[in-house]
């Protein structure tokens, strides 16, 4: 059994293009279960970084998330985004209810309805941005407004309030120290709205999916309020920013791969298989997100862990061990293998990744069958990417056609 490590500082501000965080690399290479500190928060935690050590933690009843509640947890971000009564901090069988009941709201026909509308933004996005003629900035024209406009609409959250929303989304994600304010009342603020939409559409519900989250049976089980107010809040949070993110990585990616753009172009109908060697690919995020604790003493890769212990894992190397993907640092459009942990694991796999699929497959799909010739429109060298984000992305996406 191996002695506790001495705990490493992880600020994990590591943002260039596309690279992979050499400290979580040497973390994953050097001591697969180690010790970490993270900008903010008291004490230490565990990271957790090989494929199957991930799945156990993500899986196993002996490391609870909602034992997090009321910790001032080791986190990336001053304030922190998760809510205390978020699915995302709940443990079976809590969690199973609610995600039983939110599932029903990404029935198949709510999807395939979801998919019809985000084809149509798309192509009026995609119609403004030929208007707007060569050079455009794909993230301006395409990644920011798509997500947004859709989830929004799935929502039915008027447009007028939509960019205070995602204002106040983008404050909570900012991992600045003197934003912490700011994020608190960010936080604040988008909380007292949602518990008022959520309590008008209970009362005289649409076709809308809160309408459908908030009249979902499941036997005599309703969502309560405060369940429905936080569930709207963190669909409409996770729903937006990660898909505009991934929109601008991935277009990045392929602008700059000749050989792998020019395959997709000729073989349109491999994007599915395409986007999941993407996800696994990219890091999309910069370090770590919501803990675990352990409920007692469990052994990982022969490092005990105690109870007590917060415990993190990491998704970006889970995605990138060698044991589980051949050349996992290459990007293979052909690859076929174990399924990426992009977007979570076990209980608290993403809910919402089969509408995220849906707007990357045609966001995507549409922008290459549209416009055959893009390109970007400056060295990918001179490509700005955003520093202060716990998101990987780019600033803007200059492209020409």
């Amino acid at each position: 059994m191996e002695p506790a490590s001495t705990p490493r500082n992880c600020p994990f501000d590591y943002a260039e293009a596309l690279e992979f965080d050499p400290q979580l690399r040497q973390l994953q290479n050097e001591a697969p279960v180690s010790r970490i500190r993270l900008p903010h928060g008291d004490g230490e935690a565990w990271l957790v970084t090989g494929y199957d050590d991930v799945r156990t933690v993500t899986t196993d009843r002996r490391f609870s998330r909602s034992a997090i509640i009321g910790k001032n947890f080791p986190r990336m971000t001053p304030e922190p985004i998760v809510q205390d009564e978020a699915i995302n901090v709940m443990d079976p069988p809590a969690s199973s209810r609610l995600r039983s009941l939110i599932s029903k709201g990404f029935a198949p026909r709510h999807v395939e309805r979801m998919k019809a509308r985000t084809q149509h933004v798309v192509d009026e996005l995609l119609d403004r941005m030929e208007e707007h003629g060569s050079p455009a900035d794909l993230f301006e024209h395409l990644a920011a407004p798509l997500p947004l406009t859709t989830i929004c609409e799935v929502l039915d959250i008027p447009e007028g309030d939509r960019a205070q929303l995602r204002a106040h989304a983008r404050t909570m994600m900012n991992t600045r120290v003197d934003n912490k304010d700011n994020a608190v009342r960010s936080k604040a603020d988008m909380r007292a709205y949602f518990a008022k939409l959520t309590a008008e559409r209970r009362a005289n519900p649409g076709d809308d999916l809160i309408s459908a989250l908030a009249t979902a049976r499941d036997g005599d089980e309703l969502l309560n309020e405060r369940e429905l107010t936080v569930m709207a809040m963190v669909l409409l949070i996770t729903g937006q920013d990660t898909t505009t993110y991934q929109i601008g990585n991935i277009a990045y990616a392929l602008l700059t791969r000749p050989k792998e753009l020019a395959m997709l172009r000729a073989r349109p109908e491999m994007l599915p298989q395409a986007l999941e060697e993407l996800l696994r690919f990219i890091p999309f995020r910069k370090g770590v997100g919501i803990p675990r604790v352990a409920i007692e003493d469990v052994e990982l890769s022969g490092v005990q862990i105690r109870k007590g212990d917060i415990v993190h894992v990491s998704y970006l190397t889970a995605n990138r061990d060698a044991r589980k993907f051949d050349r996992p640092d290459e990007l293979d459009l052909d690859r076929v293998g174990p399924s990426h942990m992009t977007f979570g694991w076990g209980g608290h796999h993403c809910l919402g990744a089969p509408l995220a699929a849906t707007e990357l497959q045609v966001a995507l799909g549409t922008l290459l069958e549209r416009f055959p010739d893009l390109e970007l429109a400056k060295p990918a060298e001179d490509v700005q990417w955003n520093k202060n984000s716990i998101w990987r992305y780019p600033l803007a996406l200059p492209v020409i056609w």
